[in-house]
């Protein structure tokens, strides 16, 4: 069958691994967005705590308060993801098994 443009039309497999692979593209995006601006927000939050007086270097107690409290930056967003990630699986769990034990096809929401 030809498509609008003149050309064959792409079978039914062409097509979903051609969205799967869009997909995985935004996806990737998405992470390195988020990446960037948890980079982006960490550093201005911990220069802005650390370097009271900006020069042309750091001075060794800003360097030591920079790389102590972007870790302290990153511990919270770990902890914070994975107990995010926690709720959620567990959520889906609460869900699918609240949609099992009903017969419904669908979520019921509490």
């Amino acid at each position: 069958m030809a498509s609008l443009f003149g050309g064959s039309s792409s079978s039914s497999g062409d097509m979903t691994a051609r969205k799967e692979q869009v997909m995985k593209s935004v996806r990737s995006e998405l992470a390195l967005a988020n990446a960037q601006e948890l980079m982006n927000s960490a550093n201005k939050a911990c220069f802005a705590k650390c370097v009271t007086k900006p020069g042309s270097s750091l001075g060794g107690s800003e360097e030591v308060c920079l790389e102590r409290c972007l870790g302290r930056y990153m511990d919270a967003f770990n902890i914070v993801a994975s107990t995010y990630i926690t709720r959620l699986k567990r959520d889906r769990q609460e869900h699918a098994a609240t949609g099992l034990a009903t017969g419904a096809g669908e979520f019921v929401s509490a």
